[in-house]
C-alpha cells in the first residue's frame, strides 16, 4: 500500500482541541481511542510506556499526553470542557491507566507502547506513534506489523494459519466481505493477521459469522477517526510546489482554487464542501481571538492575561507605532492564552503553533478591510502550504524543532496574507520560501516543560516574519532557493538537531529560572 496524499484538513489545519500540544494530547487521544475501539469500548486497565530516550518520557505530563490518552480512552473529545478533570473521570469509570517510563529501544520520540484489558477479559497490544499535529501511526497490533493512520473503516482479523494457507484464509474471508480497498498481511509464526481497509462503512453483520470459523481467533473492528477519510483511487492533481507552479502555468486559477482543487479530489468532496470546511475553521479561529481578548485565567500556567496590554500600550503611546504588527501582536497572545487555559483551539499546524498562522492571518485581514470569504481564502492557500510541508518534513518538533511548527506556520501565514493581498501563485509560493529561509535551525526549548515560553515568543516572531516575508514577495524580491528545495533543507536542519533541542530538555529549558519555575508549578499541582 503506498502513502496516500495528505490532507489539509487531516495533517495541516486541525484538529479543533483543548490543550496545550497536538501531537500530545490530540495525538495522544487519537490512538487511545483506537485502543478503546479495538476492546468494544470496556476497557478496564491501560499500561502505556514511554521510552526514556524520547520526548515523551520528559514531557508527557507538561504537555498534556496523560490527559489526551485518557480523554480517548473514556471516549471523551478533546473539545470537551472537563477533559482536564482527566484523572477524576477515569477513576469514577473504574479505568486504572498507568504510565510508565523504561528503556525499550525506541526508534521514534513520541513512541506509545500500549497493553490494554477488557473488564470481560479481552486484551491487545498496541505500538504506535504521534507523528505531529495530531496525526497517529498505528504500528503494531499484538505483536503484527499493521499501518493504520485513522482514515479508513478497518477490520482486523487474527487467524490459525497452521491448517490453511493465507490464499485460503483470505478466499474465505472474501466470501463474506469483499468490498475493501486495501489488504495488508502480515505472519507470526502459526498465526496471520488480515487488515481490511475500507473507505465505506462496512456491513458489520455481513462479517459476524466470520467469527465462528474456527481458524479465526480474533475479529476487530475500528472507525476512522480523521474528518477527512482515504480510498484506493485517491488522486490529486500535484503534490509539490514545482508541479503546482508548472500547472498554473497554464491553469489560471489563484492559490487558493488549487488549495479547493486539491482537497476536493483528496477527500472525494466538492469544492464548496471544503470552502464551508475552512470557513467554518475560520469562524473558531476567531472566536478564540474574542474569548482571549476578554481575558483567561487557569492555574496550572506560566504566563497570565496579557493580551489587554498591546492596547494599553498605545493608549500611553508606548509603543513603536504599527497598528497592524500590533494587532497581529494582540491577535497571537489572545490565542495561546486560550491554548494555555484550556480553551478551544485550532491547531494549525499544531497547537504549539496555534496563534501565528489564525493570529496573523484574521490580524492582517482586519487590519486592511477583508471579509471573513477573503480570510477564508488565505487560509486555504495557508493551508495548500501546509500540504508541500507535510509531504516532504513534518510538524513535530519532537522531529524537527520549532522550525516546522513555528516556522512552518509563518510559511503557511506568509502565503496566506499575499492571497488577501491580491498575489499571484508564484508569489505566495515566494513568500513561503523566504519565511522558511527566515528560521531554519529554529530550537525547541520549552520553560518549564510548559507550551507557553519561549512558545508565545516565537509564534509572533512567525507572524512578524510572514508579514515581512509577504511584502519581499509582492514587492518580487528574489527568493533564490525554491520552496521545494527550502522545505527539504529544513527538515534536514531539523533531524540534525540534538535530542535536546527538538521539545525535551533542553536550551531555555535547562536554565536555572526554567527549573524554578518548573518546580514551583510541580509544587502548586501537589496542593
Amino acid at each position: 500500500m503506498e502513502k496516500l496524499p495528505s490532507s489539509i484538513f487531516n495533517d495541516v489545519i486541525g484538529p479543533v482541541m483543548r490543550g496545550p500540544s497536538s501531537s500530545h494530547v490530540a495525538g495522544a487521544s487519537r490512538i487511545a481511542d483506537i485502543v478503546r475501539q479495538s476492546l468494544n469500548n470496556h476497557v478496564k486497565k491501560v499500561v502505556v510506556d514511554f521510552d526514556i530516550n524520547g520526548s515523551l518520557a520528559e514531557s508527557h505530563y507538561g504537555h498534556g499526553t496523560d490527559m489526551g490518552f485518557v480523554s480517548g480512552i473514556l471516549g471523551m473529545p478533546v473539545t470537551d470542557p472537563d477533559v482536564s478533570k482527566y484523572a477524576t473521570l477515569a477513576r469514577n469509570a473504574g479505568i486504572d491507566i498507568e504510565f510508565r517510563i523504561l528503556d525499550y529501544g525506541a526508534v521514534h520520540p513520541n513512541n506509545y507502547r500500549i497493553s490494554a484489558k477488557s473488564d470481560d477479559g479481552h486484551f491487545h497490544e498496541w505500538e504506535a506513534v504521534s507523528i505531529g499535529g495530531g496525526m497517529i501511526g498505528m504500528q503494531k497490533f499484538d505483536g503484527f506489523e499493521i499501518k493504520m493512520a485513522g482514515d479508513f473503516y478497518e477490520i482486523l482479523i487474527t487467524a490459525d494459519c497452521s491448517e490453511k494457507s493465507a490464499d485460503d484464509i483470505m478466499k474465505i474471508i472474501r466470501s463474506y466481505v469483499d468490498n475493501f480497498d486495501f489488504v495488508l498481511i502480515d505472519t507470526k509464526k502459526q498465526l496471520i493477521l488480515f487488515e481490511l481497509k475500507f473507505a465505506e462503512k462496512p456491513h458489520r453483520d455481513e462479517i459476524k459469522p466470520l467469527e465462528n470459523e474456527d481458524f479465526i481467533i480474533n475479529v476487530v473492528y475500528i472507525e476512522p477517526i480523521l474528518p477527512i477519510h482515504s480510498r484506493a483511487e485517491c488522486k490529486v492533481p500535484f503534490l509539490t510546489s514545482d508541479e503546482l507552479t508548472e500547472l498554473s502555468k497554464t491553469d489560471r486559477r489563484e492559490l487558493w482554487e488549487f488549495a479547493l482543487l486539491y482537497e476536493s479530489c483528496r477527500g472525494n468532496i466538492s469544492e464548496e464542501e471544503v470552502f464551508q470546511k475552512m470557513s467554518d475553521l475560520v469562524a473558531i479561529m476567531e472566536n478564540t481571538i474574542e474569548e482571549g481578548l476578554l481575558g483567561t485565567q487557569y492555574k496550572d500556567r506560566i504566563l497570565g492575561y496579557q493580551s489587554y496590554k498591546i492596547d494599553e500600550g498605545s493608549r500611553k503611546k508606548k509603543l513603536i507605532p504599527c497598528d497592524l504588527l500590533n494587532t497581529v501582536i494582540k491577535y497571537i497572545t489572545a490565542i495561546m492564552e486560550v491554548k494555555s487555559s484550556m480553551g478551544v483551539i485550532v491547531a494549525a499546524p499544531t497547537a504549539g503553533s496555534c496563534g501565528c498562522l489564525p493570529g496573523t492571518l484574521i490580524g492582517v485581514g482586519r487590519s486592511i478591510g477583508a471579509s471573513r470569504e477573503e480570510i477564508t481564502k488565505g487560509m486555504l492557500a495557508a493551508g495548500l502550504i501546509g500540504i508541500f510541508i507535510a509531504e516532504s518534513a513534518t510538524f513535530a518538533a519532537e522531529v524537527a524543532g520549532c522550525q516546522v511548527e513555528c516556522g512552518a506556520g509563518s510559511a503557511m501565514a506568509a502565503a496566506g496574507i499575499v492571497q488577501m493581498a491580491g498575489g499571484t501563485v508564484e508569489e505566495c509560493i515566494n513568500a513561503a520560501s523566504i519565511a522558511i529561509q527566515n528560521v531554519t535551525g529554529l530550537a525547541c526549548d520549552p520553560v518549564a516543560n510548559r507550551v507557553e515560553v519561549p512558545c508565545l515568543g516565537k509564534n509572533i516572531m512567525g507572524g512578524s516574519n510572514a508579514i515581512s516575508s509577504a511584502n519581499m514577495a509582492l514587492a518580487g524580491y528574489d527568493n533564490v532557493i525554491p520552496l521545494d528545495q527550502t522545505i527539504k533543507a529544513m527538515y534536514d536542519i531539523g533531524l540534525k538537531l540534538p535530542l535536546e533541542l527538538r521539545c525535551t530538555f533542553g536550551g531555555l529549558g535547562k536554565t536555572e529560572a526554567s527549573l524554578q519555575i518548573r518546580k514551583k508549578l510541580e509544587e502548586q499541582n501537589r496542593r
